[in-house]
């Protein structure tokens, strides 16, 4: 049954797709409903009335746009007639933001202001259609590429965590990262990738995200409860990922980006090219690769076998008509990289090779320098294949949505047999988003829809640590917002999901039972109300109140086993309910011409809240199991009522008359407790400390000669000590704050009005401090003995350089 659905849905997407390659788009243009429209006009500055070349104006419904000309001039594309959000944007002016009833021929012209600090933006995330992020109930957070340029990380988590309040990193090293937000992570938050939810059994806490961060164009970032159109899972929030941003339409646009890191001696190289042709049709492809050895800090040293390396390639291919669009999508994420241990030689502290096997020896100078990846390591595959459609239909939109990808995920530990997978996941799901937008009726914008997934999980190695399994989602939805005056937005909605689960037995070749056949069901609602007013121009006060919910993973109710890199036996619990949420959250928001400021406070009640926490033996001890001559540590999984709660504030200082000058600050804090004690604790297990991030920055339009763009900034990160652990069961301990300091500059080099080539340079952590991050997994590692230190720091003194060569070209 689930076999045939998983090839009818190919066969679906495969059909879809095919659209974009403009066979079938006569019939959709023939639709008697698709009345063309455009909008034209002139885009001048309010100060001088002078025209801007180059702004660009954007209809984000129907993904489109146009570019003013010389005069100031543009006109864009046919697109259906109806209500379009409208961005016009020019570098260092404040961006227009206004719904448009575009027709037949609509002439408007627009005027731009000169702005210190971008305060407004448009999103997608947790909403059924463009909005501004100033009219969500929820708080969300806008990432632009140049953001990512500016700011030196060892990937795009870490990066995301420096930037917006509230969001944290857990990591395993350098190269995996996931995203906890408010104190939720794992399945718990939801990673879209161009609109499709990402499924790489992020379950695991060595399982990143598996995306190609080089080509990552913007990341959209929802903090709260986002079930009520993700479904399960989407109980802490979203993180958005968009790789691929149609071109205005007659451009040709490229880049070519290069980066080293000094510290673990990283290459990282991306290029790509898209464009966007007078008939519609338009593309993006791009490729990027890395390369990187063992990073170093001055306790540990280099940290054996944190390198890794990566071979990527996506795009799409599309048509873009007055009848809406048509995008085929295409991904190719590949990771290689080793696995920390932290085992050292008891003598000499020294990192051990192969440790526990007829091929242990001390690591010496050369291996510790290679970028081979030793044992253990994991070998990553995602491809993914979707197709997003936006057609006109009666007097609204249909989205359709469909996409395919399949995760494999490799786990090599035997030092004599390298080669060999001791765990190898292989992970199928097609992915569906349904959606019709109904034409807006008494400024009520309403859309209903339906999404959820099949998925089958195969396990190829002698190993396993969950069962195989079939598993179908489904969900329906509504979701309505309206503005009242200009000032008031208020929107909700409601959702019901489904999950039917089939887990398959396994017998494993000692004849003893492995898993047992079991079938699931789980099913709840979700629902949101809450809403948006600004008080003034400068003012906006926000309150949500949602309900999420989230299913058990199969890693929850059904592991039974061990994989490298977690240093735990896994027992899941097939008796596990699931997860529900209510969540109240509230903001406000000042923006002025020389203050930027928001604050926002979030309660947030889980029951029947998931958790691992070490099994105790009969005496009081740690509960063991052998594994092939070596004793592992033995997990299960535990519920529980939870509580959490906190804030987070940024503020930004940018005084006259030295409006260059930028004085920022961010917080955050969140704390989480159990309704009952463990062994006397009731702290929710790690949870991300408070954070203090303060930048003082200098942005310069204008730096002499053919330098512009420019920014010098010193930044202070103050992570604080996180005593309120759960110590129960020896899960989790305390860890000791620290402060880094951190150094940029960069800018963009110009010649004839163009943007040549733009530089970043960064020194981070400053003075090389030895720290432990609290999140950080590898605080867990082996002991070493010759030091007393427990686990492996994080990286020392890092310098980066990043080049970016901007390519345009204009199609006559």
């Amino acid at each position: 049954m689930i076999k045939s659905l998983f090839t009818f849905c190919l066969l679906i997407l495969l059909v879809i797709g095919s659209s974009a390659l403009a066979a079938p788009i006569k019939f959709i243009k023939d639709l008697p409903v698709a009345y063309k429209g455009n909008l034209s006009g002139k885009v001048i500055d309010a100060l001088t009335g002078k025209p801007l070349q180059g702004a660009t104006i954007y209809l984000h419904e129907s993904k489109t746009g146009a570019i003013s000309a010389a005069d100031g001039s543009f006109k864009t594309p046919w697109v259906p007639m109806g209500k379009y959000l409208v961005e016009i944007s020019f570098m260092g002016y404040a961006s227009f933001l206004q719904t448009i009833e575009i027709g037949e021929n609509t002439v408007r012209n627009f005027t731009l202001k000169t702005e210190v600090v971008e305060n407004e933006a448009v999103t997608v995330t947790g909403v059924a259609s463009a909005m501004r992020t100033k009219q969500t109930a929820q708080p969300v957070s806008i990432i632009r590429r140049t953001d990512l340029l500016k700011t030196s990380s060892s990937n795009i988590i870490d990066a995301v965590s420096r930037l917006v309040p509230g969001v944290a990193a857990l990591n395993t090293g350098p190269a995996i990262s996931k995203p906890i937000i408010r104190g939720l992570g794992y399945n718990r938050v939801i990673t879209l990738h161009d609109g499709v939810r990402q499924e790489g059994q992020q379950w695991g806490d060595e399982h990143g995200i598996e995306i190609d961060e080089a080509s990552v164009q913007r990341v959209e970032l929802l903090k709260g409860p986002a079930s009520l159109l993700y479904g399960s899972d989407g109980m802490g929030g979203v993180v958005n990922i968009i790789t691929n941003i149609p071109v205005e339409q007659g451009l040709i646009k490229a880049n070519l980006n290069t980066g080293f890191v000094n510290n673990n001696g990283l290459f990282s190289n991306n290029a790509n090219i898209a464009g966007h042709l007078k008939n519609g049709f338009n593309w993006n492809a791009y490729g990027s690769f890395k390369s990187a050895k063992d990073y170093q800090n001055k306790y540990d040293g280099r940290v054996l076998n944190s390198r890794f390396n990566e071979r990527n390639f996506g795009g799409y291919i599309g048509i873009n008509k007055s009848w809406g669009y048509s995008h085929l999508l295409v991904s190719n994420f590949n990771q290689n990289l080793g696995l920390v241990e932290g085992d050292r030689d008891a003598t000499t502290g020294q990192f051990l090779l192969n440790p526990g096997s007829t091929l242990e020896k001390i690591a010496d100078k050369n291996e510790l320098n290679s970028r081979i990846i030793q044992m253990p390591g994991q070998g990553i595959n995602h491809f993914k294949i979707a197709s997003d459609n936006n057609i006109a239909l009666g007097n609204g939109r249909l989205n359709l949505n469909i996409g395919y990808q399949r995760n494999q995920r490799k786990e090599f530990g035997d030092p004599l047999a390298p080669s060999t997978p001791e765990l190898y996941f292989d992970l199928h799901t097609v992915n569906y988003n349904v959606q019709y937008h109904f034409a807006e009726k008494n400024d009520w914008k309403t859309a209903l829809g339906a999404n959820g997934m099949l998925q089958q999980n195969h396990n190829k190695a002698e190993e396993v640590l969950i069962p195989e399994y079939n598993q179908l989602d489904a969900g329906i939805f509504v979701y309505t917002r309206k503005t009242f005056n200009n000032k008031f937005t208020l929107s909700g909605g409601l959702r019901g999901d489904y999950r039917k689960l089939n887990s398959k037995g396994f017998v494993d070749a000692a004849g003893d039972t492995k898993f047992t056949e079991f079938a699931k069901t789980f099913g709840n609602f979700s629902g949101s109300i809450g809403f948006s007013y600004n008080a003034s121009e400068a003012v906006t006060l926000k309150a949500n109140m949602a309900r999420g919910y989230r299913a058990p993973s199969v890693s929850e109710l059904a592991s039974n086993g061990t994989h490298e890199g977690t240093n735990r036996y896994e027992y899941g619990d097939q008796n596990l309910k699931t997860e529900t949420s209510l969540q109240f959250d509230a903001g406000v928001e000042v923006n002025t011409q020389h203050l930027s400021f928001s604050f926002n406070v979030f309660y947030n009640h889980i029951n029947n809240y998931i958790f691992y926490s070490k099994l105790s033996n009969t005496t009081g001890g740690d509960s063991l199991v052998n594994v092939d001559g070596e004793d592992i540590l033995a997990f299960n999984f535990k519920q529980n009522t939870a509580t959490l709660y906190g804030f987070e504030t940024k503020m930004d200082i940018h005084p006259h008359p030295l409006d260059w000058l930028h004085f920022a600050n961010t917080f955050s804090m969140v704390a989480g407790k159990f309704n009952t004690s463990f062994e006397g604790v009731n702290r929710l297990p790690f949870m991300p400390p408070a954070r203090l991030i303060t930048e003082l920055r200098g942005d310069f339009k204008k730096a002499g000669g053919n330098m512009r763009n420019c920014y010098i900034k010193l930044e202070m990160d103050n992570m604080f000590s996180q005593n309120r652990v759960f110590s129960a069961y020896n899960t989790e301990t305390a860890t000791n704050g620290f402060t880094l300091f951190n150094f940029g500059i960069g800018g963009n080099i110009m010649q004839k009005g163009s943007t040549l080539f733009s530089m970043h340079l960064a020194l981070n952590n400053i003075a090389d401090i030895a720290y432990q991050n609290h999140l950080s997994r590898l605080k867990y590692t082996a002991d070493n003995l010759a030091t007393g230190r427990t686990g492996v720091f994080n990286m020392g003194r890092n310098f980066s350089i990043r080049m970016n060569i901007p390519l345009e070209f204009k199609i006559k």
